[in-house]
């Protein structure tokens, strides 16, 4: 199946991200918007409590399950947004790190950012994303 997103990248924009600064999916395309994946294990509990790079990981698996069952994989999202519950720029780069990872060549816009709290006891990150598919 041919993909959807065209990521953009700007010669005046700072090569510092490690990220496209843009993406866009043509008008006929199906979007998919993806509730914040958690590192939560099947049965409810955290994953990797304390550990940010661990629950960065279960996040991106329950991401990926999402995408799969909505007929999507990473390689159809169109933009992120990595939610870190800390104030310590390390912790959040950390989660980026494992997300960025996860993503390899496929750089996608994406937000990161530090909150005060998640929604989940012992939550420390959440990924938010919105994918693009062509059902031709």
């Amino acid at each position: 199946m041919p993909r959807a997103v065209s990521l953009i990248r700007s010669s005046s924009l700072s090569d510092v991200a490690e990220y496209a600064y843009a993406a866009t999916a043509p008008a006929e395309a199906r979007l998919i918007f993806l509730a914040g994946a958690c590192p939560l294990n099947e049965d409810g509990s955290t994953a990797a409590v304390g550990d940010y790079a661990g629950q960065a990981a279960k996040a991106v698996e329950n991401m990926r399950t999402a995408l799969a069952e909505s007929g999507a994989t990473l390689g159809d999202v169109i933009s992120t947004r990595v939610l870190v519950a800390s104030t310590r720029q390390e912790d959040l780069v950390t989660a980026w790190e494992v997300v960025r990872d996860a993503f390899g060549d496929h750089d996608v816009p994406s937000t990161l950012m530090g909150v005060t709290v998640l929604g989940y006891h012992d939550q420390l990150v959440e990924i938010e994303g919105v994918a693009v598919v062509l059902d031709s």
